[in-house]
């Protein structure tokens, strides 16, 4: 008879599984109103006040929490790994990918983190199932619907350095995905939080002064209002998740899972931008939810064999 599996085996990933829902709603409804915010001001001044404004989040969070750490050498890596590339690189180039391009085509092209993860995954001999790699082809093949490229104009300007923007903003995700799930943790996702803030703030503010001597955030609702959003709520919060997802959850499940944040943001800019909603939508929509279905289902592990006990006379 076989010994019944410990469900103890299973509570982290299904914790992880859950913590999922927060960057991919937090950052799915964080599309539309960043479209609206930008409409008010600069794209590398918008990233830099929303890094600032989460820095200060972040340490008003883990100070009341009595989790203020700080943080060792082995934590450096991290520390840079987010701050450099999720949150500094990822800031920038999607608020300037989406000064350039419709809301719902940036968050899907922004989101492409499988593309450059399954590669990297693979380098390293991380093993995917062959029920997760079904998962891979119906998520990317719902992204590459959902960018529908066929019906573009790349004459128009902007539109390939729009793209190119996203794509490397998908990359840099992808990249402290990686690092995150190999990092041997002496302090949690949350007591880094604000270090990693810090790192994305000291970046961005003197990027923007240097590529954006004239830029502005304007006093309007919709700009601070953006601001207080993506700055306050979403960015302490979506990016302590991801990051604890990153590490919890293998690469490409990680990956396939925030994928729901396309689909969600993409839901959201044809109601409140009035964007158009097509039929490519509906079917991208449908083959991005089938894909994040499939990585994420996990088969139990099979119990170890009961040794055989001493032979009877």
């Amino acid at each position: 008879m076989r010994a019944p599996i410990d469900s103890r085996d299973r509570a982290p990933y299904r914790h992880a599984l859950f913590l999922l829902a927060v960057p991919v709603g937090l950052f799915g409804v964080g599309w539309p109103i960043n479209k609206i915010a930008l409409a008010h001001a600069t794209p590398l001044w918008f990233a830099a006040g929303r890094a600032v404004l989460s820095s200060a989040a972040a340490i008003v969070l883990v100070v009341a929490l009595g989790q203020w750490r700080w943080p060792g050498k082995r934590e450096i890596p991290i520390i840079v790994s987010v701050g450099a590339l999720q949150l500094a690189a990822f800031f920038a180039l999607t608020n300037l990918g989406l000064s350039l391009l419709p809301a719902g085509r940036s968050v899907v092209l922004s989101s492409t983190t499988t593309l450059w993860l399954v590669p990297l995954a693979l380098l390293t001999g991380e093993p995917i199932p062959p029920l997760r790699w079904l998962g891979v082809a119906a998520g990317l093949v719902g992204v590459v619907v959902l960018a529908n490229p066929w019906a573009l104009d790349w004459s128009i300007p902007g539109i390939a350095l729009g793209h190119g923007f996203l794509l490397l903003a998908a990359l840099g995700w992808a990249l402290a995905i990686f690092q995150a799930r190999r990092h041997v943790w002496d302090l949690s996702p949350l007591q880094v939080l604000p270090w990693q803030m810090l790192m994305g703030a000291a970046l961005l503010v003197p990027l923007a002064a240097l590529l954006e001597p004239s830029g502005r955030i304007e006093p309007s609702l919709p700009a601070l209002g953006g601001l207080f959003y993506v700055g306050v709520i979403a960015g302490p919060l979506a990016t302590w998740a991801a990051v604890s997802v990153a590490r919890d959850l293998p690469s490409v499940v990680s990956s396939l899972g925030f994928l729901g944040i396309p689909a969600l943001g993409l839901v959201l800019s044809t109601t409140l931008l009035g964007e158009q909603l097509t039929w490519s939508l509906t079917v991208a929509s449908a083959l991005i939810g089938l894909g994040v279905v499939l990585a994420v289902i996990k088969r139990p592990k099979a119990p170890a064999p009961t040794p055989a006990g001493p032979a009877r006379s």
